[in-house]
């Protein structure tokens, strides 16, 4: 009985969670595996791996994956390299260190789209936008980011979103940190840049692996930057997995190729997600 009730009274809850992950898991496998349109929801024949085939074919696949790739390494970059410079500048005593925190922390609150919507009409327009002013103060032409650099305008719209969760995990790790060791240091006249590699980059070592590994499952299914901003364009050149199967989904109507899309970007994120969990085990382990 010891063993049963407790079990009885978790099987609830655990029933409905497995229904709640399984049921759309084979349902998309089903559709992957047909041809089902969405203007033709009569037509359903079996095809079986053809989906597959005509997704992975798609002139906009090889783009899609490298600007995947380039998104997910240059904002995990940029949000680790700053996020430690920008911990390790506010864990240094100062003036209204509290408020700044909270500052450098409400960007991470700001919703996708929201956070779209501000750096294409107020930082990015080439005609109004805050770089704009810049480029005409000091004499140069203004850009138009999102139809010269399109994937980089995104990279910038996701790490300024991101960097503040990389922050908080290092101020929160710096707050541990062992000061009489860094005393000693000092003390022995070790310098800042020595302090730096031998005491704050090992002792930050673990929290590195975990923002890299979150950042990582969660950034693989930007969206919402991509599609307010530059619709993927121009041509393929923002185009990421996640919006290729939007277009084949709902551009193209297409539910079974996209069904196909969204299993083959869940083998992508367990592949990376594997991946990671061992780095993260290894790191945790030393």
């Amino acid at each position: 009985m010891k063993r049963t009730l407790p079990r009885l009274l978790m099987a609830p809850a655990v029933s409905t969670l497995f229904l709640w992950m399984i049921v759309p898991l084979v349902m998309t496998i089903y559709f992957s595996l047909i041809q089902f349109n969405l203007l033709q929801p009569d037509q359903s024949d079996f095809i079986g791996l053809e989906n597959y085939e005509y997704f992975m074919t798609d002139p906009s696949f090889g783009a899609a994956i490298m600007n995947t790739l380039m998104l997910l390494g240059s904002v995990i970059g940029i949000t680790v390299v700053f996020g430690v410079l920008i911990a390790l500048l506010v864990n240094e005593p100062l003036a209204g260190r509290g408020l700044v925190r909270i500052l450098l922390i409400s960007p991470f609150f700001v919703m996708p789209t929201v956070n779209a919507l501000l750096w294409k009409n107020m930082m990015m327009n080439p005609i109004y936008g805050v770089f704009a002013q810049v480029w005409i103060f000091f004499g140069a032409t203004p850009i138009d980011w999102l139809t010269e650099v399109p994937l980089f305008s995104v990279i910038l719209m996701v790490s300024w979103q991101w960097l503040p969760f990389a922050t908080l995990i290092f101020m929160t790790s710096l707050q541990s940190m062992d000061r009489e060791q860094l005393e000693a240091s000092r003390m022995d006249g070790a310098n800042f840049f020595q302090q730096f590699r031998y005491l704050y980059i090992p002792h930050l070592g673990r929290s590195v692996a975990v923002v890299v590994m979150i950042e990582l499952i969660f950034l693989l299914s930007v969206f919402a930057e991509i599609y307010t901003t530059t619709g993927g364009g121009p041509g393929d050149a923002s185009t990421n997995v996640a919006y290729l199967i939007f277009k084949q989904a709902l551009l193209n109507f297409d539910a079974g190729v996209a069904s196909a899309g969204a299993l083959f970007a869940v083998v992508l994120a367990n592949i990376v997600g594997i991946f990671m969990i061992r780095m993260v085990g290894k790191n945790l382990d030393k």
